[in-house]
């Protein structure tokens, strides 16, 4: 399942790719390119304008009731799997897959505490962010378990 969010889901659609969805995130779009590209890619539409909403049809109206509470609607009403081996599989910034990279080659790209505290380090191909399991991690899998059904 692939997603479009509009510019008024910034951080949906970080979430999403949180989650190992791959999400689209546009800005300074007319509504006729966002639903042309949704259609085009055959992704779902996520939008807090009722008027786009409107000229899709593969598309859900997100009311402005909360981040969690949004996600708990898309998660029920698409029957979402949230599998923890789909966690942090995609780069937040730009959604490209992510790569397992040796540590080696990360020395000097990340603090030196998280060097040497960290075994596993991941990159996006893309725009070359370097990612690892750290605190981050734990309170990101807090919220996501609280968002759970």
């Amino acid at each position: 399942m692939k997603f479009i969010c509009d510019e008024m889901l910034g951080s949906m659609a970080k979430w999403l790719r949180i989650l190992g969805y791959d999400t689209k995130y546009v800005k300074n779009m007319k509504d006729e390119e966002i639903a042309k590209i949704a259609r085009e890619e055959e992704r779902i539409l996520l939008t807090r304008d009722k008027k786009l909403a409107s000229k899709f049809k593969n598309s859900i109206y997100l009311e402005n009731n909360g981040l969690k509470n949004q996600l708990r609607r898309i998660i029920k009403e698409l029957a979402l799997e949230i599998d923890d081996k789909n966690l942090l599989t995609r780069c937040i910034i730009c959604n490209e897959k992510i790569e397992k990279i040796d540590k080696e080659k990360v020395k000097g790209m990340v603090p030196e505490h998280v060097y040497e505290s960290h075994e596993e380090f991941y990159i996006c191909p893309k725009c070359k962010r370097i990612y690892w399991i750290g605190t981050h991690f734990k309170n990101m899998k807090k919220f996501i378990e609280s968002i759970k059904l």
